[in-house]
């Protein structure tokens, strides 16, 4: 997990440099990768006393465990406003990708969704299942933290590098969904119910207002401030809700534990039908965040088992 840490970070350390001049805070990325390596020294620093010490059941265990991982699962919320950044300077794709619904479907699903299913009840259960995105992960990670901590690394590993991976993509493929779109074509004077899909270039670098659905209860008015607060026109394609929550699905099932996967799997298929229903996610994105994912689950499961076998 630290390699792939690192990894991340010098990958996108380059970025920074290369896009200085057009980022906000090119300093604070970069200090925040400083933090990040500080992090990383302090925790082996501590790993390596434990050792000398004799106090390795300590640090070897679940807690310490928990000590160097919950840092880096706390940084994904601050890198993730990062591929906002980063996408922005290059033009977006939106007219694309909302093409493709238009032309697989017929119509825009991010639009007809909600007025198809409009009550209170199907919006809060939506709502319910995007918002238990960070649960459902939480509950896998620490499920394997207590339960499986013997296959704790080869998991974090899985569901940290695919993170990245989809934060990557997202670096390079500035694509903002529907609800930020939409709202751009209603700004600009296109009619916003897809008859016409511009190409609207860099707008988002200057513009990031989006559409704000209806209250109708709790879990929609969650969502709404969840997102006013850390949402950007970023991370459309492919869905990273849809991905990551199928990669933590898919370690439920390798776990062998039903009742976790049983459990999870009503929030997950939610979540699933809410990243297009709440217009976070043009359809073709759904589709791609899970198939991305079942190739990205099985490929790091593949890189750590040869990674692990030469290091043996």
């Amino acid at each position: 997990m630290e390699v792939a840490v690192l990894v991340y970070s010098a990958i996108t350390l380059i970025m920074t440099c290369f896009y200085w001049d057009g980022l906000s805070n090119p300093w604070g990325m970069v200090c925040l990768r400083g933090i990040t390596l500080g992090i990383m020294l302090v925790t082996n620093l501590i790993a390596h006393f434990c050792h000398l010490n004799g106090k390795d059941a300590l640090w070897g265990g679940r807690l310490g465990t928990a000590l160097r991982v919950l840092p880096y699962m706390v940084l994904l919320i601050w890198w993730y406003p990062e591929t906002y950044d980063f996408c922005s300077q290059l033009p977006y794709k939106d007219h694309i990708f909302a093409g493709i619904d238009q032309t697989l479907f017929g119509c825009q699903p991010a639009l007809e969704f909600d007025r198809l299913m409009p009550s209170a009840f199907w919006s809060e259960a939506f709502n319910m299942g995007y918002y238990a995105y960070y649960y459902l992960m939480a509950a896998v990670i620490v499920f394997y933290l207590i339960r499986r901590h013997q296959q704790f690394d080869k998991a974090i590993f899985c569901f940290i590098s695919s993170f990245f991976i989809f934060y990557l993509i997202y670096e390079f493929l500035p694509v903002g969904g529907p609800q930020y779109y939409f709202k751009a074509l209603s700004n600009l004077g296109y009619p916003a119910d897809g008859s016409a899909l511009p190409d609207i270039g860099y707008y988002f670098k200057t513009n990031t207002e989006m559409i704000v659905p209806e209250i109708k209860g709790i879990f929609s008015q969650l969502v709404i401030g969840a997102q006013e607060i850390g949402e950007r026109p970023t991370a459309a394609f492919p869905s990273s809700h849809v991905g990551m929550s199928t990669v933590s699905m898919l370690l439920a099932l390798s776990s062998g534990n039903r009742r976790l996967l049983w459990i999870l799997m009503p929030f997950y298929l939610l979540l699933c039908c809410a990243t297009v229903y709440i217009k976070a996610h043009y359809l073709i994105d759904s589709i791609a965040g899970f198939v991305t994912a079942v190739v990205l689950y099985f490929v790091m499961n593949k890189v750590y088992d040869k990674w692990r076998g030469q290091c043996k």
